[in-house]
């Protein structure tokens, strides 16, 4: 049987699912698509598996498409009948899990969306510093929030989920390290942590060769 095809970019979002495919021990292939924003041809190819061009886009098997991070992280655990990353139903962590994991796909990755190319929603050269300035605030307000609902050493205290691998990819973005280090010392622990994770040493590497 063919094995999964991750398109990604290194560092880009696709590092939340490779993480995963790697702590699960699951065979799949990287395809490196290029930069999204800069590269036309980027685009075309991925256009035919996700009509956004986006990643992380992962090609199943059986030739179905998922996209969307937290669509994928619920799947391969289901898919695995494996509870290490996300938690069972019925887990007391369930609830505080899937809120979390969608605050964060869906409050803080669309800061990113709108601010690494303001292009597509400001019109104007001169609004887009401000457009950006507003984006990168409202970021670290966001961040606060998830701040003051970590857990500790992991975020959801005592158990290691998925959720700690969101926080140690997106650790490498803007606001970046010294800002949390700063600001959001509990998160800035998380993340330092899961990097440290033996089985992960290779994921991130490959993505944050430079941190």
């Amino acid at each position: 049987m063919a094995d999964s095809v991750l398109y990604g970019t290194p560092g880009w979002g696709s590092a939340l699912v490779e993480a995963q495919l790697d702590f699960y021990c699951l065979p799949y292939r990287f395809e490196t698509v290029g930069n999204l924003f800069t590269d036309a041809a980027a685009r075309e190819r991925l256009i035919t598996a996700n009509p956004l061009a986006q990643v992380p886009t992962l090609v199943l098997p059986d030739g179905q498409v998922l996209t969307e991070s937290a669509a994928i992280t619920l799947w391969l655990a289901g898919n695995t009948g494996r509870d290490d990353l996300v938690p069972a139903t019925g887990a007391p962590e369930q609830a505080a899990f899937l809120r979390w994991l969608v605050y964060l796909v869906a409050n803080i990755y669309p800061t990113f969306t709108y601010a690494d190319d303001p292009a597509r929603f400001v019109s104007t050269e001169a609004a887009r510093a401000p457009f950006k300035a507003a984006i990168k605030a409202y970021r670290e307000r966001l961040w606060s929030i998830v701040e003051d609902a970590s857990g500790a050493p992991w975020f959801l205290g005592e158990r290691f989920s998925a959720l700690d691998l969101y926080v140690c990819v997106m650790h490498h973005w803007s606001p970046r390290g010294d800002w949390f280090a700063m600001h959001a010392p509990k998160l800035n622990a998380i993340a330092l942590r899961a990097k440290a994770l033996e089985p992960l040493r290779g994921v991130w590497s490959r993505n944050f060769p430079d941190a």
